[in-house]
């Protein structure tokens, strides 16, 4: 669902975001602050004693060779004496590479207030690409729109996040509601199974979307990436069908296709909420179901004290490989 918009040219603030603004979130994140407990590993911080198994010098398992694992860590005398391959598994301090996975589609190009979700996709998606590169890790993304995707991959270095803030800013400012065409409703899906083919274990995935068409499939590829990587899953949502007006109508549009809701209508305004509450139920459900955070994150306010405060509640367990 999505609302008609003036060209980028005419745009009003929150309509758009440009290639500077997002790289003038650099010092914004900065200052993003997480709690750290005991049985806890932050997100988004980078070189740190990590309970993710790799190359190290304390000796934790054997367990089969998986697709994707170092072949060095082979242990060719176990394996010989079962004949399945066998590796060895250390503790290490981690540094993880990071791929950011940011939505552009039309879908995202809704805002009832302050900013359209896509710019509220993007400006979170470069506070964690700034705070990532500040603790040392690469950094790379994957940018989408309903017919395309830009990726980047993970580098250490500034010029890296400026080339995925462009990438970002590009497709933000390429939205139009009145774009022709029908949408995507598999581009999700299609971008995940891409992520899932580059990150074979130890990244650090940071999905930004409103998860619009999602399906089991979605379901599933998540959870594929969540078994050898961490990942951090980011639900942009504009409040407003929470908050439906008592009365009224509105106009809403996506490509050449438009509606009319009357909002004194009780069936269709009850039919609207249930709806929104049922979704972001199911989504948020995926939390505990993946064991995977599901961070709400709403266009309506701004973005870097959101992004903070949801981290910094976040309990951040992570999963053995």
């Amino acid at each position: 669902m999505v609302r008609d918009r003036p060209s980028p040219q005419d745009s009003s603030e929150g309509a758009y975001v440009s290639m500077d603004q997002l790289v003038a979130l650099e010092s914004t994140a900065r200052d993003l602050t997480f709690i750290q407990t005991n049985a806890v590993q932050q997100p988004l911080t980078g070189r740190h004693s990590s309970k993710v198994r790799g190359r190290g010098l304390t000796f934790e398992e054997l367990r089969e060779y998986l697709p994707g694992d170092d072949i060095r860590t082979i242990d060719w005398r176990v394996t010989a004496r079962t004949n399945k391959p066998f590796v060895r598994i250390y503790g290490e301090e981690k540094e993880r590479p990071a791929l950011i996975v940011v939505d552009q589609r039309r879908n995202m190009f809704f805002g009832s207030r302050r900013a359209m979700k896509s710019v509220t996709a993007a400006e979170a998606a470069m506070l964690c690409a700034w705070r990532i590169l500040g603790s040392g890790d690469r950094v790379g993304g994957l940018v989408f729109n309903d017919t395309g995707v830009t990726q980047l991959r993970p580098h250490r270095s500034r010029e890296s996040v400026i080339a995925l803030a462009d990438g970002i800013a590009t497709m933000n400012r390429a939205l139009n509601a009145q774009t022709p065409g029908e949408r995507n409703t598999k581009q999700l899906d299609t971008v995940l199974q891409t992520v899932a083919n580059v990150a074979h274990h130890d990244h650090l995935v940071v999905v930004i979307t409103d998860f619009d068409g999602h399906s089991a499939d979605t379901r599933d590829l998540l959870l594929r990436l969540s078994v050898r990587n961490d990942v951090i899953a980011i639900l942009v949502y504009d409040p407003f069908l929470l908050e439906l007006p008592m009365k009224g109508e509105l106009v809403v549009r996506g490509g050449s296709m438009q509606a009319e809701l009357a909002f004194q209508q009780s069936k269709a305004r009850t039919a609207i909420g249930d709806f929104a509450r049922s979704r972001g139920r199911e989504l948020l459900a995926w939390q505990q179901e993946l064991g995977l955070p599901m961070l709400p994150l709403s266009s309506a306010v701004e973005t870097a004290p959101q992004l903070r405060r949801l981290l910094a509640q976040t309990a951040w367990r992570q999963r053995r490989r």
